[in-house]
């Protein structure tokens, strides 16, 4: 380990062989960081945090903190990060409250930008990226390769789509459905992430099954219970059709459309 002679780290932390710790920067107890996880100089990390491997934490990042939720009774909530993340400067993860999940999840090789916000009881899957100033409310789940633009704010308990790109400066009220493009205040849906999708390798007849399955639920005058139906008998269902349909059932906020 690598730790600066400034730094202050609890006797209660763990800290894996590889591990370096920048200048002033503050490590709590119940804390534990994984190997050759690289912490920048004036770094928080407060208590009841887990922190993977090979992570990156820039300078004047605050993990752990309690949750802005005037709910919130001093219960024993944690964050939960994964391995191989980027967490930039001035980015804010808080601790979770024991609603729902009960703790604050940041999966694998994700990407979060100078000044992105992490409210209490979110859940973010693998290789999301949110750029400059994107800021998440409490309780929203981000799946898998989103991408989330800059200056964007979502409500709290939405849900965010594998796969969907949302454009900068954009306000989210609603879910957005997996595979989509959403921008604006309030976000519209824009048609497929097209470019997206072929970059991370999808078929060009998955692509167009789901463009049909676009066209039938967002662009027919059908009602959504109809249309999901007509979805299903015909347009091939494969599993990311599957996907699309049951993220859309699934809704409690409702869809964006």
């Amino acid at each position: 380990m690598s730790i600066h002679s400034t730094a202050i780290i609890s006797p209660e932390a763990r800290l894996s062989e590889g591990v370096e710790v920048g200048p002033y920067s503050i490590i709590g107890p119940d804390v534990t960081i994984g190997k050759n996880t690289v912490i920048g100089p004036h770094v928080v990390i407060e208590s009841h945090t887990d922190i993977g491997e090979r992570c990156r934490i820039f300078q004047f990042a605050s993990i752990g903190a309690i949750p802005q939720d005037l709910k919130y009774r001093g219960e024993e909530t944690r964050v939960v990060i994964g391995n191989d993340n980027t967490i930039r400067e001035f980015v804010t993860i808080n601790r979770a409250t024991s609603a729902d999940i009960g703790v604050t999840i940041i999966g694998d090789h994700n990407l979060l930008m100078a000044y992105c916000h992490v409210a209490h009881n979110c859940k973010l899957g693998n290789y999301i990226i949110m750029a400059n100033a994107a800021n998440l409310a409490g309780h929203i789940h981000v799946e898998d390769y989103a991408i989330i633009g800059g200056l964007t704010g979502i409500h709290q308990f939405t849900r965010i789509g594998a796969h969907c790109i949302i454009g900068g400066a954009s306000a989210v009220t609603k879910d957005i459905p997996p595979f989509v493009m959403a921008s604006g205040n309030f976000a519209k849906l824009y048609g497929l992430n097209m470019i997206g999708l072929k970059r991370r390798g999808f078929k060009e007849e998955t692509i167009s099954a789901l463009k049909e399955a676009y066209r039938i639920v967002f662009r027919s005058s059908l009602l959504l219970k109809t249309a999901i139906e007509n979805v299903r008998s015909r347009v091939e269902y494969i599993p990311e059709v599957r996907q699309f349909l049951e993220f859309i059932e699934k809704s409690e906020r409702g869809i964006c459309r």
